[in-house]
């Protein structure tokens, strides 16, 4: 029996399965497909088309590269904060897996988290410890953006920058970016340090998680204050790239949208990835081509910027991830 259950224990999830996750990507191909056939062949879209024919190809290349580096900051992120002492081919496969796992199985990014839990495991890393990482983890790649939201908003509301700048969305988004700031580094203060529950009751579980998760905004605490420069710049260059890309795009149709709005409208925008639909299509296009448009940018080259960023953005952590 025993035997039995250890190796059900390392068998990889099915949703994980290598085999699942080609064919996720073959669909994925598929539908980049058709969509590029139905804006090249649909009546109405001709300013699109338009923009398309004159991009700048080296600026489109330049978008894969700076998504790359994107990838792989979180990577540098992902071993330090999990466990430095992983060697590096490692840490390259399982964070690029995760990343595929995010792209390519509708889970609103908790799939990442859930085969790299899994993987770590099969290594010999304690349940709880796998834990208060995971939301380490999380909350220190969220770090950037909440702090993009809670400082360039308030910046933009002074008119400081060019540009156009709706007035209530931006005092919205800013006030709940720092209430989540401020709910984030309450919460280890509202569940002080206690004994672990026992017991199998969902009051029991309930408190558990919640002390790990307390333990895991600590652990954040702790990386800033010790100063662990590979988790810090890792997560700051995971969101640094991706804006940089998102703003290649843009350039790469033959706009040049001020920084300010355009960053904090791509950090509004993102939160339509939260919606755990497959790759985020739909949810993450949508936040984003209407956060664009709300802040200033013609629809045609949010459009166009847009589509070309998330194909890239898509693309490269699924290919790459699939195979590792």
């Amino acid at each position: 029996m025993s035997n039995h259950a250890g190796e059900a224990s390392g068998t990889m999830p099915g949703e994980f399965d290598t085999r699942h996750m080609v064919k996720r990507l073959l669909e994925l191909g598929v539908f980049l497909g058709v969509l590029v056939i139905a804006i090249l062949s649909f009546p109405g879209l001709d300013t699109l088309r338009d923009r398309f024919a004159q991009a700048n190809v080296a600026l489109l290349v330049l978008i894969g590269v700076l998504k790359l580096c994107s990838c792989l900051s979180n990577i540098v992120a992902f071993r330090d904060v999990f466990c430095p002492g992983m060697s590096w081919r490692f840490s390259f496969e399982l964070g690029m897996a995760e990343q595929a796992t995010n792209v390519l199985v509708p889970t609103g990014g908790a799939g990442g988290l859930a085969l790299g839990a899994w993987a770590l495991r099969q290594g010999g890393m304690s349940t709880e410890h796998i834990g208060r990482r995971s939301v380490a983890f999380f909350v220190l790649t969220s770090v950037p953006n909440f702090v993009c939201a809670a400082v360039f908003g308030p910046v933009l509301l002074t008119g400081l920058f060019d540009g156009k700048i709706p007035f209530i969305p931006t005092l919205v988004f800013s006030v709940l970016a720092w209430a989540a700031a401020l709910l984030i580094f309450m919460l280890p203060r509202l569940l002080p340090d206690r004994p672990r529950a026992t017991g199998a009751s969902w009051a029991n579980k309930l408190r558990a998680g919640l002390a790990i998760g307390a333990d895991g905004i600590r652990d954040v605490g702790e990386i800033i204050r010790t100063r662990r420069w590979g988790a810090i710049l890792g997560a700051i260059g995971y969101l640094g790239f991706d804006i940089a890309a998102l703003l290649v795009a843009f350039a790469a149709f033959g706009d040049t949208p001020a920084l300010g709005p355009i960053v904090f409208a791509y950090v509004v925008g993102q939160l339509g990835g939260l919606i755990p639909l497959p790759a985020g299509i739909g949810g993450t296009d949508g936040g984003l081509i209407g956060a664009m448009v709300l802040y200033g940018s013609p629809l045609s080259v949010a459009v166009a910027a847009v589509l070309a960023y998330r194909a890239f953005q898509l693309a490269v952590p699924a290919i790459i991830g699939t195979v590792s």
